[in-house]
């Protein structure tokens, strides 16, 4: 990145979504056939960055929140498309574990931020007994 301008582009969360933005190009450019889950997983992997942005802008936590959502939204999302795409056999075991690797620290990351942001109530982490 160049740069930094504007705020958001402060935000280590942001910076690690437009290199998830990368690393999922470099990844369609390898597969040969058109499929509706490679054109949605290259919106939803923009989604990520451009709500990070458009929220870190807004002035009330409800509303950076809101944009904040819709961005863990689109990293699950993108989750689900390389599952699909390795279903399909048009990614590999090694893409797909990258991938979701990346994907769950920028959600850990989206959800800093929501916490930070809004005076939702959390229940303390635990871990649940099946």
């Amino acid at each position: 990145m160049s740069e930094i301008v504007f705020d958001h582009e402060k935000l280590i969360v942001y910076q690690k979504s437009v290199e998830f933005v990368k690393w999922v190009h470099q990844i369609l450019l390898k597969i040969k056939l058109k499929n509706p889950t490679i054109d949605q997983f290259e919106r939803a992997a923009d989604s990520i960055a451009l709500n990070i942005a458009e929220g870190n802008g807004k002035y009330s936590g409800k509303d950076r929140c809101r944009y904040f959502d819709i961005a863990k939204g689109s990293s699950l999302e993108c989750s689900s498309c390389l599952d699909l795409l390795f279903a399909k056999d048009l990614i590999s075991n090694d893409a797909l574990s990258e991938g979701r690797e990346r994907l769950k620290e920028i959600v850990m990351m989206i959800m800093g931020l929501i916490k930070k942001n809004s005076d939702r109530i959390y229940e303390p982490e635990t871990e649940y007994e099946n």
